[in-house]
């Protein structure tokens, strides 16, 4: 039905003649001349309608078509009188001689073609209406991009000696931090699978079967509670590796992240990334996830703030606490109104609030200025480098309180007050996390990853005795503060494996039951093995400079877990739950 895409039509192709079909994405009425853009998947071309070159069937349909129609169309090459530098094919034209229309289009609900001037349609029309808004230029861009990275990341990974071996969606419940969504069994009534929260088990099983180098690019769900950029069902790169140790581990996924930045984005990728420890981390950042485009950094300021006569510092300090804080450069150009929200957003991230203390050619300011005398002068400034001109935040408390704040300022303030290199890439590894976090619910210590970590220690009776003191091999990789991979090095020994589990609150019977062909596995000669996960949805989202991934996602559920376009999820009938042997109490809701 066409000789090329629309897109593919070349200007050494003038006086040729061609067929092309797609699209009508605009149409333009000049007095007599008509000119249609046609889109198809490879981009736009100009079409050109004139009583000289058109024959009169095909100058009365143009003047018929609608925004969306499928319409083909024949005729010659011809160099464009205005050429388009915007266009692909800006240099050229096909002047029509016929004119078919192939379907037609009902008004649009949404806009396919969208003028420069006007805002997008809300999110919620556009997953209802999917369908025309995948063709907006945009989209096609973002899943072609992900289409190349898809590529990409099974190049790098084959030519390193991976093999791609698919792992089942039909499984048991395990833990992994998130509830699981479960599948009834007809055949076993009563009984149901899991969908995989990941492959996490399956790929640990593989190296015990030999296969030394697995990836994976996965599917997985997760019944999570609502959250802005999350979604139920998700794809995952998957990498496990057999006799390696964390560098093996490191130098094969700065490999692949080298091949997708240069296959996707033509840049090259310094390698290796730097390394941060995750307790380096948490003092000069206040986070795990450090956006290194900041320059900023928190520091300790108790020494030099307490014993100074200023309450609340010397209140901290005596219940274990300290005093640390954020110099801005040119802070102190925010207005009282401004530094009255960053308070505010240092209480919603746990803390008690945040102090602050300007420096201008007046002196100084802010809440704790009445206690700042000459000594403690010259020691913001020598010591902290306070200059005229700068603000101070400081937050008083424990650092569970303070970290989360001080993080949620930096990055706050630093975006208000221009701080970030938004041309920057700033990749690291955060190395060494702790073991296990305690749950604040029930006091007991919960994987901080998940349970099959290798401790750092691997000590049974310190693992027993105190668990939050242990460290694990595991690390994250942080793009511009934001987690794309998380891994570790897996514990190969069972009977440590026995322990991780039971520190978590499971009796020896229910290890048993749920991780016993874990174990069983283990018995038989298991290779030391690591590996990590991509989250390939954030990962293209990051590389098209999407704030969202439903950006890049074909069908994405919205935040409320539901599909628009497809009124997912639906009720069943009756007759199909008896099937199951299911029964439903309460009120049943119809899909939308």
């Amino acid at each position: 039905m066409r000789d090329a895409g629309c897109g593919q039509v070349e200007a050494s192709w003038s006086g040729r003649e061609v067929r092309v079909i797609g699209w009508v994405h605009r149409r333009r009425d000049l007095g007599g001349l008509f000119f249609v853009d046609l889109r198809d998947r490879t981009g736009l071309l100009q079409l050109s309608f004139g009583p000289e070159w058109s024959d009169a069937a095909g100058l009365e349909l143009v003047t018929e078509l609608n925004p969306e129609d499928v319409v083909q169309a024949t005729g010659v090459v011809a160099p464009r009188p205005e050429p388009n530098p915007d266009m692909l094919t800006g240099e050229i034209e096909i002047r029509v001689s016929s004119l078919r229309r192939v379907s037609v289009s009902d008004p649009l609900p949404i806009l396919v073609y969208q003028p420069p001037d006007e805002e997008l349609p809300s999110e919620e029309l556009r997953l209802k209406h999917r369908i025309l808004d995948l063709r907006r230029p945009e989209m096609q861009r973002n899943l072609r991009l992900r289409h190349v990275a898809t590529n990409a990341v099974r190049a790098s990974l084959t030519e390193q000696g991976f093999v791609e071996i698919e792992t089942p969606l039909l499984t048991r419940q395990t833990p992994e931090g998130a509830r699981d969504y479960l599948v009834p069994s007809r055949v076993h009534q009563g009984r149901f699978f899991a969908l995989p929260q990941s492959p996490q088990l399956y790929k640990q099983l593989l190296m015990c079967g030999g296969f030394d180098r697995y990836f994976q690019i996965a599917k997985c769900l997760r019944d999570e509670d609502l959250r802005a950029d999350r979604q139920p069902e998700f794809t995952q790169i998957d990498v496990e590796m057999a006799f390696v140790e964390q560098d093996d581990v490191f130098r094969a996924a700065e490999k692949m992240f080298a091949r997708v930045w240069r296959d996707g984005l033509e840049r090259e990728l310094p390698v290796p990334f730097r390394r941060l420890p995750h307790a380096e981390a948490m003092e000069r950042y206040g986070t795990d996830k450090p956006d290194l485009r900041i320059p900023w950094e928190i520091r300790d300021f108790t020494d030099a703030l307490t014993g100074i006569g200023f309450g609340i510092f010397d209140g901290a300090a005596r219940a274990g606490g300290r005093v640390r804080g954020l110099v801005l450069p040119g802070g102190a150009a925010l207005s009282r109104s401004r530094i009255a929200h960053y308070d505010r957003l240092a209480q919603e991230a746990g803390a008690k609030g945040a102090l602050w203390l300007k420096r201008t050619a007046d002196g100084w300011s802010g809440p704790p200025a009445k206690v700042v005398g000459e000594e403690v002068a010259r020691a913001l400034e020598a010591e902290f480098g306070v200059g005229e001109g700068d603000l101070v935040f400081l937050v008083a408390g424990v650092d569970a309180e303070s970290s989360p704040a001080l993080d949620r300022l930096r990055r706050g303030a630093a975006r208000e007050l221009g701080a970030v290199d938004e041309s920057g890439e700033e990749w690291l590894w955060i190395t060494e996390f702790p073991l296990y976090e305690r749950d604040p619910d029930t006091g007991l210590p919960v994987p901080a990853q998940h349970a099959f970590t290798m401790p750092a220690d691997p000590d049974p009776e310190r693992l027993r005795e105190d668990p939050l003191s242990v460290n694990a091999i595991a690390y994250d990789i942080v793009y511009n503060g934001i987690e794309l991979a998380s891994g570790s090095i897996r514990c190969h020994l069972p009977e440590v494996q026995r322990v991780i589990l039971e520190a978590t609150g499971l009796t020896p019977e229910e290890v048993e039951a749920r991780f016993g062909f874990l174990l069983e596995a283990f018995r038989y000669g298991v290779p030391p093995h690591g590996g990590f996960a991509v989250g390939m949805d954030r990962l293209v989202a990051e590389m098209a400079g999407c704030a969202s991934i439903r950006d890049v996602i074909a069908f994405p559920k919205t935040a409320a877990a539901r599909g628009l376009l497809e009124r997912s999820p639906s009720s069943v009938t009756p007759a199909e739950l008896e099937e199951l042997g299911i029964s439903v109490t309460g009120e049943t809701v119809t899909g939308a």
